[in-house]
Parts: structure tokens; C-alpha cells; sequence
């Protein structure tokens, strides 16, 4: 059974005049890897997923498995009818991937009935495990507690990415212990940790994600003390990272440490001149502390 636990970053895609940028994925990977991560993502919505062909998603997914980090990856996959995400989640069961990242129907907004039929559908048919997305900022639909809870019966789910914003429906899964839960929105990750959850898909890891496994490690042995310092001094990043929509800080970030060009999507946007100079500053604020531990 695949382990959700530890830091899992949700790839940015990095793009060089309009185009897939390969060999900076291919160096963000390697950075990453052998920082503590538990694993990847790829083509969440940190991925700018809903703006690639399916061609493009699938060579940013081989690129990540050629990597051979030896790590974990996710597939996102998403859509609105049931049969063809089926499809797709089939032709990315023919990769080497560990499971996939499912978000509720997009747009449609069904009841929790037709959420249940959707996931149920999807996890019958797919070879690998798959998690849950509670995301509605992004699909309009909440996965509700007794839905994740009656979906947590089905034996091939087997977690949660929670970003729906309720820490009562949070630690009621983490409570009912059949979900292995993960925070996904970052200025839970503290909070969710703290309650049991397994860790954390996280955008804002991608800058030192050594001070975010660290995190981990301390809550994971109860050193509150040091777990409540370490998660004041990355906090002002956490914001930042999510003051424009993500990923453009992010990407930002990783820009200021020459890891990919700053360039995103249309209609996506690189972040504003005032918010650049901040995440300019934090870079440099993050490395001494990543330094000094």
C-alpha cells in the first residue's frame, strides 16, 4: 500500500518562450530530491495542468519518471463526466506512476451522491490508488465529511488532499484513521499535522523543502518548542507564496534561484513588481535559515 506520509511537492511546470522547458524540470527534480520530499505530483494545478495538451502532460510526466529519483509520483487527473477521466486515468496507468490526485467533477457542481459515483467509478477501475482532491476554490464542489467517509470504505482510496478549509471535517477523517489525510492548503499544515494528519502536498516546499520535512520530523516527535519556531519563520513565505495566485510565486522563487525561467501560461501571470521583491527577500531570508539549522 503506498504511504502518503512526509512533504510531497506538487511540480511546477516550467515553460521557456511558450514551450514545455524539459531540461528545467528535469534540474528541479534532481534539486529536490534528495531534500527529505516524500514525492511528487504531477499535473496538479500547481502544474498548470488545465493549460496542457494532453501531449504536453504526457511529456512532462515522462521527464519526471526519467528523472529515476526513486521517489513517488502522482498524476493528476481531472475532468467532469465520469467515462472519459476513467479513459484518461487508464492511459496514465500504462506509466510507472504510484497513484492519482482526483479532484471532484470540475464545473458541474453534482451532489454528493453523484461525487460518491464519480470516485467510486474511477477507483473500480484504476490499477493504482487513488486520492482524493477536496478543492472547491477550483471545482465548485466540496467533498463533504460523509462523503469522504463513505468513499473511504472503497479499499483503492486511500487518502485526501484537503483544501477544503473545515479543521472539524479534518480531524473527523483523521479521527476515522481509513484516510491517510493531507494538507493542502499550506497555512494548515501546522494545524493539520498537529491534529494526525500524514503530511502535506505543499507548493511552498518547493523553496528549502529540507525546512518543511523538518517540520515534519519535529511535530512528528513531539518537539512543539522547536515545531512552533520553525513554522513562525516560514510562515512569511507560506503567505507570500499565496498572495497572487498560485503558481506564480512559486515560480517566482524558484526564478530567483535559477532554476527555471519566470514564465507561466497565458491567461496565468508572473507576479506583481511588489510581491517579486518581497519573494526576492524571503529567498535570501529562507537560505539562512536553511543554512544555519
Amino acid at each position: 500500500m503506498l504511504d502518503l506520509s512526509g512533504v510531497w511537492i506538487p511540480l511546477v511546470t516550467p515553460f521557456s518562450g511558450g514551450r514545455l522547458d524539459l531540461p528545467a524540470l528535469t534540474r528541479l527534480v534532481a534539486t529536490l530530491a534528495p531534500r527529505g520530499i516524500a514525492g511528487y505530483v504531477v499535473c496538479g494545478s500547481t502544474g498548470e495542468a488545465a493549460l496542457l495538451s494532453d501531449d504536453e502532460q504526457r511529456q512532462v510526466l515522462q521527464a519526471v519518471l526519467d528523472a529515476q529519483t526513486g521517489l513517488p509520483v502522482l498524476m493528476g487527473v481531472a475532468g467532469s463526466a465520469p467515462q472519459p477521466v476513467r479513459t484518461e486515468l487508464l492511459q496514465w496507468a500504462e506509466y510507472p506512476v504510484a497513484g492519482f490526485l482526483v479532484p471532484p467533477p470540475l464545473y458541474v457542481r453534482p451532489p454528493q451522491a453523484g461525487v460518491i459515483d464519480f470516485f467510486s467509478t474511477l477507483a473500480d477501475a484504476s490499477p493504482r490508488p487513488v486520492v482524493l482532491y477536496d478543492i472547491p476554490s477550483r471545482t465548485g464542489t466540496r467533498i463533504q465529511r460523509e462523503t469522504a467517509l463513505a468513499l473511504a470504505a472503497h479499499a483503492n482510496i486511500i487518502g485526501l488532499k484537503d483544501c477544503g478549509g473545515h479543521l472539524a471535517d479534518t480531524q473527523a477523517l483523521i479521527d476515522d484513521g481509513r484516510l491517510q489525510v493531507l494538507a493542502g492548503d499550506d497555512i494548515e499544515i501546522f494545524a493539520t499535522l498537529c491534529m494526525g494528519g500524514a503530511g502535506s502536498i505543499s507548493a511552498s516546499a518547493h523553496l528549502h523543502p529540507e525546512l518543511f520535512v523538518r517540520l515534519h520530523q519535529q511535530l512528528r516527535v513531539g518537539d512543539l518548542p522547536a515545531a512552533r519556531r520553525l513554522w513562525q519563520a516560514l510562515q512569511p513565505w507560506i503567505r507570500a507564496a499565496f498572495a497572487e495566485p498560485n503558481p506564480a510565486p512559486a515560480k517566482a522563487a524558484l526564478a530567483a534561484q535559477g532554476l527555471l525561467r519566470n514564465e507561466l501560461r497565458a491567461p496565468m501571470q508572473p507576479v506583481s513588481a511588489a510581491l517579486q521583491q518581497q519573494i526576492e527577500a524571503l529567498v535570501d531570508q529562507l537560505g539562512r535559515l536553511a543554512r544555519e539549522a
